[in-house]
Formats: structure tokens, sequence, C-alpha cells
């Protein structure tokens, strides 16, 4: 579904970071960490790279993985039990799949790269690890994640994107 690209060299989150702080969505990622803290994040966190059009994951999918968007937008969408279909734009500096993440529920929505994209995952057994290891980063990340998801619901326009 998704194409997480493997690398070998330190990864750079310079890009992510600079989205988180020129976004100005309602649903931004507020940057929650020290230069220090992204520098520890690289090493729990996967690249992942989408072609316009293609999925990240579908609605009812049971994975827990986190996204931040570094670049690109993403549609993401589902048909309610009237048939009607729903929608929202997610953009860069922000993240997708929080209320999976959160609730270990399956995914409420289908996603997919209305652009090319350049996403960060944080699949919930590298969480758990970045829990493990580094306590108050893992909390830190969590309460921003928890932020977005938190603006979202409120907005009832943007809750098709809590995914």
């Amino acid at each position: 579904m998704n194409a997480v690209t493997p690398s070998s060299t330190k990864l750079d989150l310079q890009g992510l970071i600079n989205a988180i702080a020129q976004s100005d969505a309602d649903d931004s990622l507020n940057n929650p960490l020290k230069p220090e803290q992204w520098d520890i994040l690289t090493a729990y966190l996967q690249p992942c790279t989408l072609a316009a059009g293609q999925l990240l994951f579908n609605q009812g999918a049971s994975d827990r993985t986190l996204y931040m968007v570094e670049s690109g937008s993403l549609s993401v969408h589902y048909e309610d039990e009237k048939g009607r279909l729903r929608m929202a734009i997610v953009a860069p500096g922000t993240v997708v799949g929080e209320g999976a993440f959160f609730s270990h529920r399956p995914r409420s929505a289908t996603v997919q790269a209305a652009a090319p994209s350049k996403l960060w995952a944080l699949t919930a057994l590298r969480f758990t690890e970045l829990s493990n290891r580094q306590p108050a980063l893992a909390l830190s990340l969590a309460m921003a994640a928890g932020a977005v998801l938190s603006k979202r619901l409120g907005n009832r326009r943007r809750r098709v994107a809590s995914t």
C-alpha cells in the first residue's frame, strides 16, 4: 500500500520541520520538539513517498502508523452509512493517521495522495520503543498529535481528516 523507502544514511527531517513551521492550516502540527529531539526522532521514523493517486491506507485497515506530512497533499475520504462521500485535504505540516494511532481502532477513512507527497511514518511499535527510551520526547510528540486530533474533531468539516 504505502511506499516506505529504506535508507542506510542519516535521515534529514529539515523539510518536515520547515513544513511544520510554515503551515498556517487550522489543524497544523505545532512544533513540539527542540532541534536535538528531532535528531533523536530520526532513528524512529521512516520516509514514505507517494505518487499522485497512490493510496496510503484504506478505510477499515487495522494499521496504527502515524504519518507526518512534509510535502504534497493528501485526500481523505470515506463513505458514510447513507452512501455519501465526505472529503478533506491534508496539507504539509500536519499529521494523518492520528485517529487509529490513539484509538487502536481500524482506519476511519481512506487516504491517498492528491499530489506527489513525502511523509514520515512512525509505526506503533517504533512509538512504543521511543516511549521506553525517550519518554519526554514521546510525550511531546503524542501531545502534539493529540492536539491535531482535538482540533479536527472540534471542527465538523475537518472531522473526516481524523483517520
